[in-house]
């Protein structure tokens, strides 16, 4: 059944971003974060011979947490604005460098508000379901890195990630795993997917840290 999806998907380009990151054939990428010398949440993107295909820069600013997503040559692609006092985890995705409603791409939401295993859809801006129906839906175990990325809530598989540790890796300091994109997805969306994955796990963990501090200056404050 997945075989005759991919073939569906392989006559049918999906361009989101652009039809110029749309291939006919299948990609894999490596995303390589530098944990000790880069800020969390930067990345780099690129193909299986080393050559870069898109950058990753993130900050934050007031309550709001941003990412921008650039090509090769620095050009800024898509940025990803965190979208604050939701229920759900939710960011906003906007083209270039804006945030301007009228340059809104897509959003892409928890869809619980406690969640133990990764599962976050994602609507277009040409969505008019109101939400109940998802154009996207990613599964998996962001721990892991084996997440599988799904058009609408089918069994389509458009991309998949999945950890990749070489001795090279290892040696230099660098976290890296890998994703295949297949035939004719848009493959700067899929990273701003992955992009998203990093910064609501990065959200999560932070809550989980702070809640953990508040337990135990709670316990020290009582003890004897």
């Amino acid at each position: 059944m997945a075989e005759s999806s991919y073939a569906i998907m392989a006559n049918d380009p999906v361009a989101i971003i652009g039809s110029e990151y749309c291939t006919p054939n299948e990609v894999d990428v490596v995303i390589s974060r530098k944990v000790k010398t880069l800020r969390y949440g930067e990345f780099v993107v690129s193909d299986m011979n080393g050559n870069f295909m898109f950058k990753v820069k993130g900050k934050t600013f007031g309550w709001h947490d941003k990412r921008v997503i650039l090509d090769a040559a620095d050009n800024p692609l898509i940025t990803l604005k965190q979208k604050i006092l939701t229920e759900h985890s939710r960011w906003n995705a906007f083209k270039g460098e804006s945030t301007d409603e009228k340059d809104f791409l897509f959003t892409i939401k928890t869809t619980s508000i406690i969640q133990w295993k990764t599962k976050l859809a994602v609507f277009l801006a040409n969505n008019n379901s109101k939400e109940k129906n998802c154009d996207y839906l990613i599964k998996g175990n962001w721990f892991d890195r084996s997440c599988v990325i799904y058009a609408g809530d089918s069994s389509t598989i458009v991309a998949q990630m999945h950890k990749k540790i070489t001795a090279k890796s290892l040696l230099i300091g660098k976290e890296n795993f890998m994703v295949t994109m297949y035939p004719n997805i848009d493959q700067a969306f899929i990273v701003s997917l992955i992009v998203f994955l990093d910064a609501i796990n990065a959200f999560n963990d932070a809550v989980v840290a702070g809640a953990l501090a508040g337990a135990g200056a709670s316990i020290g404050a009582i003890s004897f």
